[in-house]
């Protein structure tokens, strides 16, 4: 009977001592959000480069090509290390007319980094449109990207202290410390820039050859904040 009576002691106890830790403050839960358009002024354009025959003796070659773009390269102002090589290839040509195997063609990839896609119209407008086998963006980025974001998170937690304190006004408290603080964001999914872009034709004009409509990104953030209220 003892060990029972001291069983019973001991559960009342624990459940007194339970009973005094519950948080009896009371809250406000809100959500502050911050977004921001930017237009990335990073931005990776691939070239491809082709040779291609101009009957069927003489050829224009890949390097010629490459040096056709590496000096329009750099009258547009684009340093050295933003012109690279990405990769090197070839394939077997038919003369669908004559129905005859010249030999090999070789093409190449490079991956320039500008600013702005203006650059790269002035960069085709001097590069020989048949040689120029296609374009496309590779990927973009923006030089301040880490300052921008870091300024909205603190926008986002500042729209939900705002939010809060408009609350606790409404109901004659006075808004306290945050208790806690949520952050579910990922850059992982961050929006895309819409863009579009044409290849290019061996009978195109260089100036109207590359069409491109590049939007900007839409950076959103948003946390989930408690406050105390007074």
């Amino acid at each position: 009977m003892r060990k029972i009576i001291a069983v019973l002691l001991l559960g009342t106890i624990v459940w007194s001592a339970s009973a005094q830790n519950v948080d009896t403050r009371r809250k406000i839960e809100v959500y502050g959000s911050a977004e921001e358009e930017i237009t990335p002024d990073i931005i990776y354009v691939s070239i491809s480069l082709k040779e291609y025959f101009k009957d069927n003796k003489n050829k224009v070659t890949i390097d010629e090509l490459e040096k056709q773009l590496a000096s329009a390269v750099k009258k547009a102002g684009i340093k050295t290390e933003d012109f690279t090589i990405n990769n090197i290839s070839s394939y077997n040509y038919v003369d669908p007319k004559e129905k005859k195997d010249p030999g090999f063609l070789a093409s190449k990839q490079y991956s320039i980094k500008v600013a702005n896609l203006n650059a790269i119209n002035e960069i085709l407008a001097n590069v020989d449109a048949k040689g120029i086998q296609s374009t496309n963006i590779a990927s973009y980025d923006h030089s301040q990207i880490n300052e921008i974001k870091n300024q909205l998170r603190i926008k986002a937690v500042n729209n939900a202290k705002e939010k809060a304190t408009v609350i606790a006004q409404a109901l004659g408290d006075s808004l306290g410390d945050a208790l806690e603080v949520s952050d579910n964001n990922t850059d992982a999914g961050s929006p895309q820039p819409i863009f579009k872009t044409m290849a290019m034709r061996a009978d195109a004009v260089p100036e109207q050859s590359l069409a491109i409509d590049f939007k900007k990104i839409k950076i959103n953030y948003q946390f989930r904040v408690v406050f105390e209220l007074k």
